[in-house]
């Protein structure tokens, strides 16, 4: 049996009650949740193989896209289109994604900025905790400065939402008077328009679920045959790819 664990509370009942998984459980696959070394080397012990998308763990299999070249993606589409007003909505240390995606986006975008010279200005970041209410937050943190952005980035689809609910209030039509894009290209990007990056979650899963089950399965013939192999592991990393919708598009001629 191979279980995905996608949430805190799934990872907290399966890893921190080990002897349920080892007697029902061959594989974990973990999506976007961090396991200490410490979980991993207890799984081990109990042959659960484990397999990682999003995340990376050493010596196992992982599935995850690069959050730096993320970030340069969106740097580059809005300095492309002209804007030099830009900020940035990301995540928070204790957040629901806090690990190195966040971290990495964040570099890739402001190095990038940084290198056509429109670094990210102070006051430009706000944090979203990846969560439509957060972008929502985070929005309307950005719109009450003096100099508000005319365009803005957002880590997650889910804050982009939330930041278009509250260009929405404000009557600013995003594409127009602020562009707002974001990253997934969840599947209600298509319905508002949202210009996003996407990465094909479901296509990482089944990779993830492919090196999982050849993993077990070298482990089974080392079992049966008395010998230890050490193939290297697996580890992808998917492109991504620019989806432009409406939701961004060159500042006003009087920005």
């Amino acid at each position: 049996q191979v279980i995905a664990v996608s949430t805190p509370e799934q990872r907290s009942r399966l890893l921190d009650e080990a002897h349920r998984v080892e007697r029902r459980t061959d594989g974990l696959i973990l999506i976007d949740i961090i396991v200490t070394d410490e979980q991993a080397a207890s799984l081990q012990r109990r042959r659960v193989e484990l397999a990682t998308v999003g995340t990376r763990l050493a010596g196992h299999p992982s599935v995850a896209i690069d959050d730096e070249n993320v970030g340069r993606v969106a740097a580059e589409h809005l300095l492309e289109l002209g804007h030099e007003c830009i900020a940035l909505i990301g995540g928070i240390a204790d957040g629901p994604m806090s690990f190195d995606a966040p971290v990495a986006r964040r570099r890739g975008f402001e190095t990038t900025l940084r290198e056509h010279g429109v670094p990210l200005a102070s006051g430009r970041f706000a944090n979203g905790n990846f969560s439509v209410g957060g972008g929502y937050e985070a929005m309307s943190t950005l719109m009450r400065a003096p100099d508000a952005p005319t365009a803005v980035f957002a880590m997650s689809d889910e804050m982009a939402f939330g930041a278009l609910m509250r260009l929405d209030e404000l009557d600013l039509q995003p594409g127009v008077d602020v562009s707002i894009m974001g990253v997934d290209d969840h599947e209600f990007a298509q319905v508002v328009a949202l210009t996003t990056i996407a990465q094909p979650v479901a296509d990482h899963g089944s990779a993830a679920a492919r090196m999982l089950i050849e993993t077990m399965a070298r482990r089974n013939h080392e079992a049966a045959s008395g010998t230890t192999e050490h193939p290297s592991v697996g580890e992808l990393h998917p492109n991504v790819d620019l989806v432009v919708r409406s939701t961004t598009g060159a500042p006003r001629a009087d920005d």
